[in-house]
């Protein structure tokens, strides 16, 4: 089967319909290695730029520290991008991310709790390891049983899934701003440090438990990339074609609650990243094919994330956060998609 084709039939949502579709033929082929040779040399360029640029002192500690950086850089980057793109596909909707799950309230609330019950200091005190995993396995745990929940007996909708993780999210949220009254003053100082998204103090052993996960998952993913292709369709067409429909929603949503899971225990929130990467990722690869749009995603991640932090860095003297920027620019790309979404109908 050709996967051109069946796209151009694609017409789920009109954000989908609206976007560019590939052709048939060598000159696809030219674009593709064309869009891809040039991110890598954007995204190779941003590396180095960001490794030698206003370096002083020894480079045996500058090239280690800023490589520790780079890394968790490159490693949320991907965890981001692939799980976005995946979830589009599967949820047939280019302005939803995984966070619409309420992956980042549960993030804040499990923070807020955290501080609540043992204080800032004891906390610190907790092993760097045990709170991460803790913090995965709680949000890994409550998707999973989200996910059986709604699929694992009579068919459900996905609509439903995106309804029930808005609800939770709110409820989370709700939750968290009850703690956050109940902290003392000085503490939730302390909290508000550990609800932005940081690169800087990342731990050398959570960072390789991250890369390992996510480079395992990632690759899982890229295996599935025919299948996605087929979801893309919708489920009537996915199921006619010899698809377990549900079987294959569910194993996909697992890996990409584990993708956000570990991302956002690693560095924190980020929530209109993937959205803002995807949507890149779409207009910049011209094809809806998964073996074109995943990489760029990554790609463009990387480039977005290194090449912003080198230049909030070295350039600006780090005189704001990267996350605050690049959720200020996600913030903007979703009003459009929404406004253009609006207007298509």
């Amino acid at each position: 089967m050709s996967a051109d084709p069946s796209v151009r039939g694609l017409t789920s949502t009109a954000a989908t319909s609206a976007a560019p579709q590939a052709r048939t033929g060598a000159a696809p082929s030219r674009r593709t290695t064309l869009v891809l040779v040039g991110l890598v040399l954007l995204a190779l360029g941003a590396c180095a730029a960001y490794l030698v640029l206003e370096a002083r002192g020894s480079w045996d500690f500058v090239l280690p520290f800023r490589g520790r950086r780079l890394a968790a850089l490159a490693v949320v980057g991907a965890a981001v991008a692939v799980s976005t793109v995946v979830f589009q596909t599967l949820t047939e909707n280019r302005i939803l991310t995984p966070s619409i799950m309420g992956f980042d309230a549960l993030f804040v609330l499990i923070q807020s709790l955290a501080v609540l019950g043992l204080g800032s200091i004891a906390l610190n005190q907790v092993p760097v390891p045990l709170q991460f995993g803790v913090e995965v396995v709680v949000m890994l745990g409550a998707s999973t049983a989200l996910f059986f929940w709604l699929f694992g007996g009579a068919r459900r909708s996905l609509h439903l899934l995106v309804l029930v993780g808005v609800v939770f999210g709110v409820l989370f949220r709700s939750l968290s701003a009850l703690v956050q009254r109940l902290i003392d003053p000085n503490e939730f100082a302390v909290l508000q440090s550990r609800l932005f998204a940081s690169f800087g103090a990342v731990d050398p052993q959570l960072l390789a438990i991250s890369a390992v996960v996510v480079a395992v998952t990632c690759a899982w993913l890229w295996s599935r990339r025919r299948e996605l292709d087929v979801l893309l369709l919708g489920r009537a067409h996915a199921v006619a074609l010899g698809v377990d429909h549900r079987r294959a929603v569910l194993s996909l949503l697992l890996a990409v609650g584990l993708l956000v899971s570990v991302s956002t225990a690693l560095v924190g929130p980020i929530t209109f990243f993937g959205l803002l990467v995807a949507n890149l990722a779409y207009l910049v690869a011209g094809s809806h094919r998964h073996a074109v749009t995943l990489p760029v995603a990554v790609l463009l991640a990387v480039v977005v994330l290194v090449g912003g932090q080198a230049v909030l860095e070295h350039l600006l003297d780090a005189g704001t956060v990267l996350s605050v920027v690049v959720e200020f620019l996600g913030g903007i790309v979703f009003i459009a998609l929404l406004v253009a979404g609006g207007r298509g109908r």
